[in-house]
């Protein structure tokens, strides 16, 4: 049983299904896209894997690609998911993360 703030779990699942069904646009030989449990994995052609999941006991959401990763709160002011760094937007970060991995430029609608 989790003592996630409901707000939270709320947005962080309506972001995943928000990026999801932009990703389930893509054609599958570039990347396929799969949500389970909090879990949004994302698998290219070239066998390289980024992870979105949620991380409900700090009520952030994680990005994992490489050696790289990013962690995201959600801001009630500017209704988006940014980074805790100061690196940017979460759907900012992560079309930069695919641009780089399929090859072109994509662009991904901002989550709230």
């Amino acid at each position: 049983m989790t003592n996630a703030d409901p707000d939270y779990l709320r947005r962080a699942e309506a972001c995943m299904q928000h990026l999801l069904a932009q990703l389930d646009h893509f054609d599958p030989d570039e990347l396929e896209a799969d949500l389970a449990q909090g879990v949004l994995k994302i698998a290219f052609a070239d066998r390289r894997v980024c992870v979105l999941n949620r991380q409900s006991a700090a009520n952030q959401i994680w990005l994992a690609e490489g050696a790289s990763a990013w962690h995201f709160e959600f801001d009630v002011v500017s209704r988006q998911w940014l980074d805790t760094k100061g690196r940017g937007e979460l759907a900012t970060i992560l079309a930069k993360v695919i641009s780089d991995r399929v090859g072109r430029r994509i662009t991904l609608s901002p989550t709230t």
